[in-house]
């Protein structure tokens, strides 16, 4: 099959791209290599991709609606693996349109792509984050997530909204995957483990937010391709039993559904930061920080609908993906 992965460049992309070519996928990876962190980081990690004969990677910003619509008229993809957005909760307070731009305008695009070529999969990344001023645990797709607290929740919110909107209409299968703390080698330096490996090493403190009383499903990268790639071959198909009165919001009458993918065993956040200190082998100075605003204090993923689904189970635990994130970074940085 042929594939469209957005934000190749990034830490999933870049990860299922890999997959899907060493299955004998062709795939055609886009990026615009924004400076939202280092963009030595991104076009290293498509060196590593340069290899590989059934990937091509073309530069391109989602919100460049002419563009995406030849792209899509020119390669006339099958699936369409859609990663690519402008992340980070705290980053959205400082610079909302951003998120306009590549999570609202970019994901229209890729939709419109899909509507007028066929397409026959979508599947996109949501987010935790939905889950906003939830409290009850583990998070749930059959959960109402009305209430996002930070604007990069909102248009994640927003992506299924728009979503199901098509799968309705034009009767295009999308599955919707809200992704839980993704973490591994070639991860993003604005999340935790990266943040707080640096400044280990560089012999700064680290910030510890509300005390260190927060914890993380922290899901390893490999689990979450895994689940990504297997999703891509269970095509969503309308279900003219369900209602919207007695039916639940991860599906629908439409070709539509939703998945929580994480790794089910929330990680209290010291014991995360514990973790990485005997990965690394140096004490870290610890910051404890009051609550920021957009954080929620924890999140939990249940992945019983995954699991019956597509047999998602993930395998790593957090002392091996810490280690294997640390290994990378000492060879990446030579440090």
């Amino acid at each position: 099959m042929k594939y469209l992965v957005t934000g190749a460049a990034g830490f999933i992309g870049f990860y299922v791209s890999k997959v899907l070519t060493s299955q004998g996928h062709d795939v055609v990876g886009i990026d615009n290599i924004n400076d939202y962190y280092d963009v030595n980081l991104k076009y290293s990690r498509l060196t590593e991709l340069e290899p590989v004969t059934k990937f091509r990677f073309v530069k391109v910003d989602l919100a460049d609606r002419t563009g995406i619509a030849n792209l899509f008229e020119t390669e006339k993809f099958d699936r369409v693996i859609h990663l690519a957005a402008q992340a980070g909760v705290r980053y959205s307070l400082d610079n909302p349109f951003a998120y306009a731009d590549s999570n609202l305008i970019g994901h229209l695009t890729i939709l419109e792509g899909c509507r007028n070529n066929n397409v026959k999969h979508l599947v996109y990344a949501s987010s935790s984050s939905v889950y906003g001023l939830n409290t009850k645990m583990p998070f749930n797709c059959d959960d109402a997530v009305d209430h996002p607290i930070s604007l990069y929740a909102a248009t994640k919110k927003s992506n299924e909204l728009m979503s199901h909107s098509y799968s309705h209409l034009y009767g295009i299968p999308t599955s919707g995957l809200r992704f839980f703390t993704v973490y591994g080698p070639w991860g993003r330096p604005d999340m935790a483990l990266f943040k707080f490996t640096k400044k280990i090493f560089d012999g700064d403190q680290i910030d510890i937010y509300n005390n260190g009383e927060l914890a993380r499903d922290f899901t390893y990268i490999d689990d979450i391709v895994e689940g990504v790639v297997r999703v891509a071959d269970c095509v969503p198909e309308a279900n003219s039993k369900w209602n919207a009165e007695l039916g639940s919001p991860k599906n629908s009458s439409a070709p539509y559904q939703i998945f929580n993918i994480g790794n089910g065993q929330p990680v209290a956040l010291l014991d995360f930061v514990d973790a990485l200190e005997k990965s690394i082998g140096i004490k870290a100075n610890r910051n404890m920080m009051p609550m920021q605003p957009g954080d929620v204090y924890k999140t939990w993923a249940d992945t019983d609908d995954l699991f019956k689904a597509v047999n998602y189970q993930p395998k790593v635990d957090i002392k091996h993906g810490v280690q294997q994130f640390v290994d990378w970074y000492r060879a990446f940085y030579k440090v």
